[in-house]
Parts: C-alpha cells; sequence; structure tokens
C-alpha cells in the first residue's frame, strides 16, 4: 500500500482537526474576550457619562444660585 492512496483521507482529516480546534478556540478565548472588552468599554463610556452629568448639574445648580 501507498502512501498517496491515504493523502487525501489525511488531508480531509488534518483540516477537519484545524478547523475543529479554531472552533474550540473562537468559542473558549476569543468571544469572551470580545464580550469582556466590550463591557469595559460600556462600563467606560457609563462612567464618563455619569461623570459629565454631574458635572454638568453641578454647573446649572451654581448658576441658579447666583
Amino acid at each position: 500500500m501507498d502512501f498517496s492512496q491515504y493523502a487525501g483521507v489525511l488531508l480531509f482529516l488534518f483540516i477537519f482537526t484545524t478547523g475543529f480546534w479554531l472552533l474550540i478556540f473562537g468559542l473558549t478565548f476569543i468571544v469572551p474576550y470580545w464580550l469582556v472588552g466590550s463591557w469595559v468599554e460600556r462600563f467606560k463610556e457609563n462612567r464618563a457619562n455619569k461623570s459629565k452629568r454631574k458635572a454638568k448639574s453641578s454647573e446649572i445648580t451654581e448658576d441658579s444660585i447666583l
């Protein structure tokens, strides 16, 4: 039996397992990394907006006092 008889099967198994491990890597690392990063960015934006609103409301109250 010659290696060329099994080359197609081996190539298919290599491509299939590579795709399988890339899928596992994507679901266990890339997707959680993306979700946590987007959550952190949203948290930072909300905190910045909250501080801007607080500064704006303090300016309004100071102007209304004067």
